[in-house]
């Protein structure tokens, strides 16, 4: 096989365990995060409370989905080399069970995300992002208690 198939390949798997994270979210199955991350993975930062690795995202994962049922995740911008994914992605949803310690609003909202990935060519080994929360907290009118 030639260098360049390798290459296209690499670059294929890498899209592909990206793309399942969010899957993991837009088809309510946290288990999907087995197939895209490696075990030691690491989420940069973690959320408070959250254990590292991938099962420490799983029960945010549910949470976020109780909270926003008809979550989806959509990627507006992916941009990529072999080993490194940037992601542009917006997360949409309506506020209907308790988030953050914030009762339901009945809102749809928007959240814009910006990720980093690293890739070992199969699965994503490290990530890095930064959700938009304080423009959620805008849009839903209240943020949650600091206490």
């Amino acid at each position: 096989m030639s260098d360049h198939n390798e290459t296209a390949n690499r670059l294929a798997r890498e899209r592909e365990a990206v793309e399942k994270i969010y899957q993991a979210f837009s088809l309510q199955n946290p288990d999907l995060l087995d197939e895209a991350v490696t075990p030691d993975w690491q989420d940069i930062p973690l959320a408070p409370g959250q254990a590292a690795g991938p099962q420490g995202l799983k029960p945010i994962i549910r949470s976020f989905i109780a909270a926003f049922p008809d979550v989806q995740i959509v990627v507006q911008d992916l941009m990529q080399l072999p080993g490194k994914i940037a992601v542009r992605a917006e997360i949409t949803g309506t506020h209907q069970g308790t988030f953050m310690g914030m009762e339901a609003t009945g809102k749809f909202v928007r959240i814009r995300l910006h990720e980093m990935h690293e890739l070992n060519g199969e699965r994503v080994t490290k990530t890095w992002h930064m959700e938009d929360w304080f423009g959620l907290f805008m849009q839903l009118g209240q943020s949650p208690s600091l206490s």
